[in-house]
């Protein structure tokens, strides 16, 4: 039978962190990273995952880097869906 310890460590369980899931979806992927470079605001993520679905990758790609080169000043997130409002 297993002992039991009693309470655990405050410190141990706090070092224990949850491990966080990897997307499921290479476009998953693309699509956070669009939104931690060009600081979308909360309330445009969903809008950035479904362009990241529907549009074709190569396109959305360009308009990314397009938007990185492009704008040095300003919001950048209304510039990206600008580019990807053209098609």
């Amino acid at each position: 039978m297993e002992e039991n310890k009693g309470l655990e460590n405050i410190a141990s369980l706090l070092g224990k962190k949850p491990e966080k899931k990897p997307p499921a979806y290479p476009w998953q992927d693309f699509a956070l990273k669009v939104i931690e470079d060009l600081s979308i605001p909360n309330y445009k993520r969903n809008s950035v995952f479904l362009i990241c679905k529907k549009l074709p990758k190569h396109f959305v790609e360009k308009c990314y880097n397009d938007t990185k080169e492009l704008c040095k000043t300003g919001e950048k997130w209304k510039y990206f869906f600008k580019l990807t409002g053209k098609k």
